[in-house]
């Protein structure tokens, strides 16, 4: 097990995660305007909305990949947007795991060596970086990958091997963009069913960015985003029952 960054007492109780009055722009482009949310332990989260509306900035400060202009965010009721980015860096390899659309795994890595990446970063031999990374891929269904190069494998093929590299260290939370978004249907449904349910087993909090409908249709929760502003937050209900 990878050391988290900072201890926190047990049975600590209320949001996992918190957004406070954040605000980001780039140059004239206000992105973030005075945001504020909350997501609970173990709550899987879709945040939608329309190209340009903020929703991906979110994502970005909430993961401390960006720190907001102003406000603040709290993981674990620790600012982390008045931290270093070594520390923030180092959050992202330990309490943090991130997938991206594409993906983004180094082609030059063979399918084993990218997921074990992030634990040899956190000081792991490579022999039980190895290991860990050969029981997702496992878990995965994508064992027989192990020793192929990305450009050998299919678009899904490679998703499931982000989001292997995202949960190899047993993250607290995973942070998804768009990670459905360059798959055809079939590829997005089994990426998205394998995300969820290992999500569910080990209790990790997710936060979804999509735009997608029915990919949002797979959380707990829906923040929909416009104009870089929260426009609504409710749980998601399915045939009238809520979830």
């Amino acid at each position: 097990m990878t050391a988290q960054p900072f201890d926190v007492a047990p049975g600590n109780s209320g949001p996992l995660i918190e957004a406070r009055n954040i605000s980001k722009a780039y140059g004239p482009t206000h992105a973030l305007r005075d945001v504020s949310l909350e997501v609970g332990r173990g709550e899987i989260v879709a945040v939608t909305g329309p190209s340009g509306c903020g929703k991906s900035t979110l994502l970005h400060c909430l993961s401390g990949i960006l720190r907001p202009d102003s406000g603040q965010v709290r993981f674990q009721h620790r600012d982390i947007a008045a931290e270093s980015e070594h520390f923030r860096s180092r959050l992202r390899r330990t309490a943090f795991g991130v997938l991206f659309q594409f993906g983004q795994v180094v082609p030059e890595l063979t399918t084993i060596e990218n997921v074990a990446l992030p634990l040899q970063f956190g000081g792991a031999r490579y022999r039980d970086a190895a290991a860990a990374a050969r029981r997702w891929l496992d878990q995965l269904g994508i064992g027989e990958l192990a020793h192929k190069h990305p450009g050998e494998m299919s678009g899904g093929q490679q998703q499931r091997v982000a989001l292997a590299r995202a949960l190899v260290t047993r993250p607290e939370v995973l942070f998804a963009d768009e990670p459905t978004g360059a798959l055809d249907s079939l590829a997005s449904e089994q990426v998205l069913t394998v995300l969820i349910r290992l999500a569910r087993e080990q209790g990790t909090t997710v936060l979804l960015v999509t735009h997608d409908v029915q990919v949002a249709a797979y959380a707990d929760r829906e923040i929909t985003m416009r104009d870089g502003q929260v426009e609504t937050d409710g749980r998601i209900t399915i045939s009238g029952a809520v979830r």
